[in-house]
């Protein structure tokens, strides 16, 4: 059986990655499942560079095919705010309702047509021969004027689609995993790596 170990230890994103990477001959590990530890500074100023450098700590450690991912939302009223830096907006250890209400306050009276965001996420692939890819994949929307709902995790409950009138958090996980930022960017990568997974 083939191994993948995706370098994270997000139970959440695990959930969305074997959905959508899943398949009978491939066993997908978090690298928390794998044993491996890393500490990677995310000092990249895009996606795609802190994406590589999570792949490239983990890929250190083995010789399976490493995956990572790095995301987050960019607000254009907020000049592309929390961008790179969203897990890391307001501190770390913030839990997200802070910083999900902390971005509602810095939009209070901030009309629809002005609310505008995307979530993007890039896949970065370290091979077992050391050949790197990377995929982008992003889903567009508004902020919302409220946290809404239970499902998802981090900026989902104030992320609107307006097109299927709810949050992110709204949605199935069927419906998420078919639209989403992270579902398009792991789609985009089966089919590079196909004929290596």
């Amino acid at each position: 059986m083939k191994k993948l170990i995706f370098a994270t230890g997000n139970a959440g994103k695990m959930k969305e990655i074997r959905e959508i990477l899943g398949s009978p001959d491939l066993e997908i590990l978090s690298q928390k499942e794998a044993g491996i530890e890393t500490h990677a500074e995310e000092n990249g100023t895009t996606f795609e560079e802190n994406a590589l450098i999570k792949a490239r700590a983990v890929a250190e450690q083995t010789d399976a095919l490493v995956l990572a991912d790095d995301s987050g939302l960019e607000i254009d009223y907020l000049g592309g705010e929390p961008g790179v830096y969203s897990a890391r907006y307001l501190g770390e250890d913030t839990p997200y309702e802070i910083k999900n209400q902390k971005i509602l306050d810095r939009l209070e009276g901030v009309p629809e047509e002005k609310r505008t965001a995307r979530f993007v996420c890039v896949i970065a692939a370290v091979l077992p021969d050391g050949r790197t890819f990377t995929t982008r994949g992003t889903i567009e929307g508004i902020i919302g004027w409220e946290s809404r709902g239970e499902g998802g995790f981090g900026y989902d409950p104030i992320f609107f689609v307006p097109e299927y009138h709810c949050s992110t958090a709204e949605l199935s996980m069927e419906q998420k995993n078919e639209i989403s930022h992270r579902g398009k960017a792991l789609r985009a990568m089966k089919e590079e790596l196909k004929g290596v997974l």
